[in-house]
Parts: C-alpha cells; structure tokens; sequence
C-alpha cells in the first residue's frame, strides 16, 4: 500500500488495547496509530513510552470533538461501552473496529451493523482468535478433506485461575457485560461458526465456582449445527488439568492439538510482529490419525501453519483503502452472540434452545 497512512484513534488501553490493538495496529502498513484514549496517568506513560509520537486523550469526547483529523476509530474499552462508542463513531462519519463482544445482544450488534450500512463506513468485530496457529491448520486441513466428514468438534478454552482476579471483567453486574460465557465463548463461539455453519439448536451449562466469584467462570456450551456437525465448546478459569485446545473427529481421521496459541504470550512480553512471527515449535505440533490416542504416538505430526493476528489489521487496511471485504462483519458477530444468549438462557432455565 502506497500514500498517507490512515490515522487510528484507540479508545483503551487496558489488556485488550495495550497488549493486541496499539502494536497490531503500529505494526501494519497503511496504519498509524495517531491518539491513544486513556484517563489512567500510568497507561498514559506506558503509551507513550511504547509510541513516542502518540497523542492522549484523556477521554472519549476530547477525541470525537476532532474526529475530522482521524480515519478509524478502535474500540478497545470495556464492554458495557462497546455499543455507545461504537454509535458516536459511526455517527462522526467514521469507520470502527469494536473489540469482541461487539454487543451485550444480537440485536443492539444488527442496530450497529444496521447504522453502519445506513452511513456507508466499516464496522469491523476484533475475532483475532480466527488468526490462531491451530485454528489456521484445522482449516486448511478441512479445506483439504483430511478428516472426512467432520462429525464432533470439540474445543476448550481453559485455564487454572483459582482465585477472582476482580474487576468488571468478573463482575456480577449485569450491566458489564461479564463473565467466560461473553469472553472466551464469544472466541469460541466465533470459531465453531466459522468452521461448521449456522447453529440450529444450543444446551449450556454454566456455574461459578470459585469462593467469591460472582460471574460464570466454568461454561460449557454444546452448538447443534444446521450441517449436523456437534461442537462442544468449554470456556473454564477452574481447569486444574487442562484438555486439548482441539480435538475434531471425522469419518476419516481425527485432529488433536494441545497448547494455546504463542501469540499472545509474545505480544504480552512486548514482542512486535517480525520474522518468524506466529510459529511453535515442533513439539507442540497436533496430530492427524484414527484408532490411538495421540498421547502414546498415534497419528503423525501436522505441521502447525504460523499464527498470523497481523492478518486482521492488514484486512482492515484493505477494505478502508481499496474496498476489499471486512474480514469480521457485525452481523457475522450477532450470529455469535445469538448463541451466546441461547447458551445463556439454556443454562439458567436447564433446556435446549431452537435457533
């Protein structure tokens, strides 16, 4: 890409700012990071300790009150924030990529994605978890027929956090949009819809385990899809030992895959996108076969593809500059969170919700 960079304007700069979109967004070609919106002193200094040529803004308003001098809004606040950040963006003529969940409610994310479409701007949903090294691989390897007809899905996201971390994230007030069920299910929700279809049918169970907790922290929701494949998805903080991040059985062969994603980890440790960026080791590998356990050796080795989070700006990029396809539409996020709310209600009054 050639010309003046689109400027972006990053609301947050908490986790999901400092730690995914300010580098993400530093780190792809026809972006630059222009002002960071943060009120905390300290994040403040990080940012422009990271982005030396960063402008602050101390808070929403001061940043739409000069909305001609930006070309995108990232929405990367706290989730009760997500809808009424995302309407003043579009309605400052600006184009907008809101963290996941773009919404509490299927129906407040078709209003957005509605108000989008009606001023003619980009509404793009942050799933960079479609960008994972395993999810990449199990799509090629489907793409490829290597599975057969694929019949169970299984996917878990957990970890072992015995102890609240606290903060609106493990909320109880409903109002901040808390809780694994809309955090880690919003990422694996995503990626069973992605891969198999529209969801016709949902069963949930969800609990709170931890003492003190006050939102769900051990979901697992089990997706009917219109294809006929069945995924089982696990979203955990309780997990003391951990499963397989996949394990996908077909008609022909089956895929398991330990070991979350090194992405993450990288950019956690202040790691920027170079060479070399997304790949594991061989000993992380999944692998391919049928009739043992890949515990004691069955199947061989596939290759993990590199991970590639970098890919989901350089879309954004794209669609803005040259009119390609948003790489996560808001209606492609409301079919998740339709799902997220049968699985929702499906745990609390203990049925299974028709879609």
């Amino acid at each position: 890409m050639t010309g003046t960079p689109l400027r972006v304007g990053l609301v947050g700069y908490g986790l999901a700012g400092s730690v995914f979109h300010a580098p993400l967004i530093a780190a792809t070609e026809g972006l630059v990071l222009d002002t960071v919106v943060t009120s905390n002193p300290e994040r403040q200094q990080q940012a422009r300790a990271k982005f030396p040529d960063v402008r602050l803004a101390a808070g929403p308003d001061e940043l739409f009150d000069r909305a001609g001098e930006l070309d995108l809004i990232v929405v990367a606040s706290p989730n009760k924030t997500h809808v009424p950040l995302a309407t003043t963006a579009l309605r400052a003529g600006l184009p907008v990529v809101v963290d996941k969940p773009v919404a509490g409610t299927a129906a407040e994310a078709r209003e957005l994605a509605a108000l989008a479409e009606e001023r003619g701007l980009l509404l793009s949903v942050f799933q960079n978890r479609r960008w994972d090294n395993d999810f990449l691989t199990l799509r090629k390897l489907l793409s490829e027929g290597e599975l057969g007809d694929v019949w169970r899905f299984e996917s878990r996201f957990e970890r072992w956090r015995p102890k609240p971390k606290g903060g609106w994230r493990e909320s109880g007030d409903p109002a901040e949009i808390g809780g694994l069920l809309y955090d880690l299910g919003s990422h694996v929700v995503d990626q069973a819809l992605v891969l198999f279809g529209p969801a016709a049918a949902v069963y949930a169970e969800s609990d709170i385990r931890r003492p003190g907790a006050e939102t769900d922290d051990d979901t697992f929701i089990a997706i009917t899809h219109t294809s006929g494949v069945r995924s089982h998805l696990y979203v955990s903080a309780t997990t003391a030992q951990l499963g397989p991040r996949f394990r996908v059985l077909g008609s022909a062969a089956g895929y398991v895959k330990y070991g979350l994603d090194p992405q993450e980890a990288a950019l956690r440790e202040g790691h920027r996108p170079g060479p070399g960026w997304g790949a594991e080791p061989e000993s992380l590998w999944g692998r391919v076969g049928s009739g043992e356990s890949p515990v004691t050796g069955g199947g061989r080795p596939e290759p993990t593809l590199p991970g590639d989070y970098p890919a989901y700006y350089a879309a954004v990029a794209k669609a803005l500059l040259e009119g390609a396809p948003n790489p996560v539409t808001a209606l492609e996020a409301a079919a998740a969170l339709d799902v997220l709310e049968a699985a929702r209600r499906s745990a609390r009054e203990k049925v299974t919700v028709t879609l």
